[in-house]
């Protein structure tokens, strides 16, 4: 075997152990955010509720309100499904403020997060009124209950939800690229492997462990808004592929295995399994 043949056999096994640590570390980023924007969702929805006095359980993958039907009435509907997408898009926008304000323009992995952050809270603003259209609860509740004309307008709204989230995908690309600390990866030649690795593989892997966490608890509603965040995913890919932009920070960070964000995630799932593993009560 050459000289030749010897380097670049080694350039890319070099290549495919970044491509795997750095795969590896956006799957953890994208479970930390995720759980980050489920948890303001679910604690905006509890504390709206506890505020108008419907009591309820606060369960590992659902809220449950313990009153009947008949007992709601039109403002509390909106208010409760409503508060928590609505944090959510407000969490969102603060996210890509403080990304595209500092973080792309340090090391490290934080930018990352942010990224995910932002993927997250839009998705459940949007995607969830998508999903929740499909299963009729939710963030449904509340187009429909604001309207009262009929389901035909929820679909209406629904629809213009996920091409609002399919346009902010695409617009989301260049806070991708710059989340990104590894040279040999940010190559335009490398963009294929880039988002295989750090968008579509942390998607998949990171939903069935948060669905493996939760189990046998995990509702379809939640298997939903995990689901409708590859409507922003795919456009975010398509500009990303089309973006020659391949540069990073002047001194990047190592692509090396986040040990520390891996003890952290394991325990914000132990945590949450703990504490809302039999249910949290209130109201």
């Amino acid at each position: 075997m050459s000289v030749t043949d010897t380097s670049l056999q080694s350039s890319s096994t070099d290549i495919g152990q970044k491509t795997l640590i750095a795969g590896f570390n956006a799957t953890l980023l994208f479970i930390l955010a995720y759980l980050t924007a489920d948890t303001a969702y679910r604690l905006a929805t509890v504390l709206m509720a506890r505020q108008l006095h419907i009591p309820g359980v606060w369960e590992l993958s659902r809220v449950k309100f313990l009153i009947a039907d008949s007992s709601w009435w039109r403002q509390a509907v909106v208010a409760v499904y409503s508060v928590g997408p609505l944090v959510c898009l407000v969490l969102g926008v603060v996210a890509a403020l403080w990304f595209w304000q500092r973080a792309r323009l340090r090391r490290g992995l934080l930018k990352q997060y942010l990224l995910w952050l932002v993927l997250h809270c839009l998705n459940l603003f949007f995607g969830a009124m998508v999903a929740d259209t499909i299963t009729q609860s939710g963030f449904w509740y509340v187009p429909s209950w604001v309207f009262l004309a009929g389901n035909a307008v929820n679909v209406a709204v629904a629809v213009l939800s996920g091409l609002a989230l399919l346009a902010l995908g695409y617009l989301t690309a260049p806070l991708f690229l710059q989340s990104h600390d590894s040279r040999t990866l940010m190559r335009y030649g490398q963009r294929r492997r880039l988002l295989g690795a750090t968008l579509f593989a942390p998607w998949l892997l990171g939903s069935a462990l948060i669905g493996l966490a939760k189990y046998p608890d995990m509702s379809t509603s939640e298997w939903l808004h995990l689901a409708t965040l590859v409507v922003a995913l795919v456009p975010l890919a398509v500009g990303s592929s089309n973006e020659l932009f391949e540069f990073t920070v002047d001194m990047p960070q190592k692509t090396r295995v986040a040990s520390g964000l891996l003890v952290l995630v394991v325990l914000v799932l132990v945590l949450v399994r703990v504490v809302l593993g039999h249910g949290l009560h209130f109201g």
